[in-house]
C-alpha cells in the first residue's frame, strides 16, 4: 500500500481519536524508520517512550519468536515462568516487595489507585480515600485517571467523573498542606511530568513530601509510566531522587513495544491486594513478559550510564545550535524537553522537523524528545544536523 492508501483507509475506518501526523511509517531499523515508499526518518520519539531497544532488535525479536512458538497464552489462574522471572528482576533491582502485571499505563494507574484506597480503608475504615495529585501531572484517560490528572482541560465531557481527588502545586509544599486532611490516603506524582511538558520535580520537595507521606501515614505512589525502565538513566527514576516509594507504575518501555504495563508494590502495602479484588485477562502475558525479560538483559549499569550521557550530549548539542524558535532544555537522561521560544508554536515546529526527515514529539508548549536508548551517535548527529537544516 502507499501512504496515501494507508492514512484513506485509516481515516474510513478507525475513530478518530489521534491527531496525527501525515507519515505512514512500514518500518525501522535501530533508531531509523521509513515509510511506505522507503523515505528515511531519525526517530527521536520511540513510540512515545516504548520502544527502548529501537527497531529490528534481534535479541528482541527471538525472545518473543522463541515464547510464541511454546506458549502464547494461558490465563491468570495458573503459572507461568516468564513472568514470574520479570517480577523477581524488577523488584530485586528497585528493593520493591510484588509484582502486578497489567496492559496500559492508565490501566496500570487505576490499579495504583485501587491499592492505595484499599490500603487505607484496611487500616482505616471509611472516609480516608482522598488522593492528592499535582496540577500540570497526567495519569491516563480512564474516567478514574483522568479525574486524577491535575489538568482542567481534561475534565471535561466524560461526567460524572470519579471523586476523592485534590491538586497541590508541584514544588510547594504550602500548596500540599493546603490540600491535605483526614481524608488523605496517598499522594500521587510524576517525578517528572511528561505531559505536561518535560518538568523535573525539584529533589529537595521529592525528600520532603517523602518524609511527610511517611508521617502521616499516606502512601507515596510514584507513576513511571514515562520515567521508568531505564529512559533517565537508571531503571526508574525513583532513584535518582533517593525515595522509596510505597508503590510505582510501569508501561511503555517496559516489554519494548509490545503492550504491557504493572505495578510494583512495598513490603508495606505488599498483600494489599488480594485474590478477587483485582484482575487482568492479558496481564503478564507470556510473549509480552518474554520480550520485558530482553529488555532487562540489555539495561545493565554500564548500558544505563550511557543513556545519561546521550542524554546530556543531545542537550548540549541542541542548546550550542542557538536557534531563534528554541530554547533551554530539561529532562533527565534521554527524555528530554525542549523549550519553544514566545512566538512559535509546538507542533508547527514539529511538523518541520517530521517534513526533514527527524520524528519528535511535542509536550506541554514545548518539544519532546524520547529516542530509543540503543540510539547511536550516528543516528544522534543525523538527528540533529536535521534539526539544524530545518529550523535556522
Amino acid at each position: 500500500m502507499t501512504s496515501r492508501e494507508v492514512r484513506e483507509l485509516t481515516d474510513q475506518f478507525i475513530l478518530p481519536t489521534y491527531g496525527r501526523f501525515s507519515v505512514a511509517i512500514d518500518h525501522g531499523k535501530g533508531a531509523r524508520l521509513y515509510d511506505m515508499e522507503g523515505r528515511e526518518y531519525v526517530d527521536f520519539t520511540s513510540g512515545i517512550g516504548v520502544c527502548d531497544l529501537g527497531y529490528g532488535c534481534q535479541t528482541w525479536v527471538d525472545a518473543i519468536t522463541q515464547q510464541a512458538a511454546k506458549l502464547g497464552h494461558v490465563s491468570n489462574l495458573f503459572y507461568t515462568e516468564p513472568a514470574a522471572r520479570l517480577a523477581e528482576i524488577l523488584c530485586r533491582r528497585t528493593g520493591m516487595a510484588g509484582a502486578f502485571f497489567a496492559n496500559g499505563g492508565g490501566e496500570a494507574n487505576e490499579g495504583l489507585i485501587k491499592l492505595a484506597r484499599k490500603y487505607s480503608f484496611d487500616r482505616y475504615g471509611k472516609g480516608r480515600a482522598t488522593i492528592i495529585t499535582l496540577k500540570n501531572s497526567f495519569h491516563g484517560r480512564t474516567i478514574t485517571t483522568l479525574k486524577a490528572t491535575g489538568q482542567a482541560v481534561f475534565h471535561n465531557y466524560f461526567f460524572p467523573f470519579t471523586e476523592g481527588f485534590r491538586y497541590a502545586e508541584a514544588n510547594d509544599l504550602a500548596s500540599l498542606e493546603a490540600a491535605s486532611g483526614v481524608d488523605v490516603c496517598a499522594v500521587l506524582v510524576e517525578l517528572i511530568q511528561g505531559e505536561g511538558g518535560v518538568l523535573p520535580l525539584d529533589r529537595e520537595y521529592v525528600t520532603e513530601l517523602a518524609k511527610i507521606c511517611a508521617d502521616r501515614d499516606w502512601l507515596l505512589l510514584v507513576d513511571e509510566v514515562q520515567t521508568g525502565i531505564g529512559r533517565t538513566g537508571t531503571l526508574f527514576a525513583f532513584q535518582q531522587y533517593g525515595i522509596q516509594p510505597d508503590a510505582l507504575t510501569f508501561a511503555k518501555g517496559i516489554a519494548g513495544g509490545l503492550p504491557m504495563s504493572g505495578i510494583l508494590a512495598g513490603q508495606k502495602c505488599r498483600n494489599v491486594l488480594g485474590p478477587g479484588t483485582h484482575a487482568t485477562t492479558f496481564g503478564g502475558n507470556p510473549i509480552c513478559a518474554a520480550a520485558a525479560l530482553a529488555v532487562q538483559e540489555t539495561l545493565n549499569d554500564a548500558f544505563l550510564q550511557e543513556v545519561q550521557r546521550k542524554g546530556q550530549y543531545l542537550r548540549e548539542n541542541i542548546e550550542a545550535m542557538d536557534l531563534p524558535c528554541l530554547g533551554k532544555t530539561r529532562g533527565m537522561g534521554l527524555m528530554i524537553g525542549v523549550e519553544v521560544r514566545e512566538g512559535n508554536v509546538n507542533r508547527d515546529l514539529a511538523s518541520r522537523l517530521i517534513d526533514n526527515g527527524l520524528l519528535v514529539l511535542t509536550a506541554g508548549t514545548g518539544l519532546r524528545l524520547l529516542p530509543p536508548l540503543v540510539i547511536t551517535k550516528e543516528e544522534m548527529d543525523e538527528g540533529l544536523a536535521r534539526m539544524r537544516k530545518a529550523l535556522r
